[in-house]
């Protein structure tokens, strides 16, 4: 189960990484999605992976898994959510202006002047 966590935690991070490096404002996004969902991931597995372990201290038969991790967490997917909301509605006020997607906001993907 640990080693399908890590292999799951490094292809988010690595599509991420690669969807980052795209020169429109789509995949941008999309990156950083995945790469907040591989750290959200990351977080929950710092919690301990137990199926029948509790989140409540004193519940059970003395182990436990930690409840912070669970609370970042949640806390990180609301804020995640927050965030790419407001990029999605950036980059399509940016697309409407500039009538273009690119990250840089050329139209010519040589550049200014090509």
């Amino acid at each position: 189960m640990e080693l399908l966590v890590a292999i799951m935690i490094g292809l988010l991070t690595a599509c991420g990484i690669y969807l980052l490096l795209r020169a429109r404002t789509f995949p941008v996004i999309m990156g950083l999605t995945l790469l907040s969902y591989a750290v959200n991931l990351f977080l929950f597995v710092m919690g301990r992976l137990g199926q029948t372990q509790p989140a409540v201290i004193g519940v059970g038969d003395g182990q436990y898994t930690d409840p912070l991790p669970q609370a970042l967490v949640l806390t990180a997917i609301v804020i995640g959510f927050a965030m790419t909301a407001f990029v999605v509605s950036l980059a399509l006020r940016a697309r409407g202006e500039l009538h273009s997607d690119h990250v840089d906001g050329n139209a010519d993907p040589r550049g200014p002047g090509a």
